[in-house]
């Protein structure tokens, strides 16, 4: 067809620049993704020691963005029935101190856990991931003592909430590299 404005003459296309494929991105997220299942089910286990947690997080991959998988995350750990939370709770440890943490509060920490076990039969486990790094031992010792005064059914769901949290720490540090703002100290995770 000839254009009506140019009689007799066709207008020149111009060519189009030729197109490449654009590599897919190597975000993290897209990584976790895109993982064979079993290798993500394993990092989720590094999160929360929960087999159904872990399934049922990768089975609803692929998420669009990291707070659309913390969202799931969140809601996976309120579901949590109380076996799932025994099984998370039975795979945590004490939380890790900073290496130049004196010999004295190892053995307050210590007590303190023992005397939590004792009572509750279980880890404690606290998230502190917004706390200064020089106030970490500080809060976990607070919570420990405070927490000691709860019923047993009340430390349930106050350990649920902490689980909860720490698991979405811990997917940000997968994801991100980054804790709270205590950069430097990390918190352990459940048992290998």
């Amino acid at each position: 067809m000839t254009p009506t404005h140019l009689p007799g003459r066709v207008a020149a296309i111009p060519a189009l620049p030729e197109q490449t494929r654009t590599p897919p991105s190597t975000n993290a997220l897209e990584k976790f993704n895109t993982a064979p299942v079993d290798e993500v089910r394993r990092l989720l286990l590094t999160c929360l020691r929960s087999l159904n947690w872990s399934h049922r997080i990768a089975a609803h991959r692929p998420y669009p963005d990291l707070d659309s998988l913390l969202a799931a995350s969140d809601e996976a750990a309120y579901d949590l029935s109380p076996a799932d939370l025994a099984e998370a709770l039975a795979g945590e440890t004490l939380p890790a101190l900073p290496e130049e943490t004196y010999a004295a509060a190892h053995t307050a920490l210590g007590a303190a856990h023992a005397a939590y076990e004792a009572r509750f039969g279980h880890a404690f486990v606290i998230c502190v991931g917004d706390a200064p790094a020089g106030e970490y031992l500080d809060r976990i010792l607070e919570g420990i003592r405070s927490r000691l005064t709860n019923d047993p059914e009340e430390e349930r769901v106050v350990a649920a909430e902490e689980l909860r949290r720490l698991a979405r720490e811990r997917l940000v540090h997968h994801l991100t590299g980054t804790y709270g703002a205590h950069r430097g100290i990390s918190p352990r995770g459940p048992r290998p």
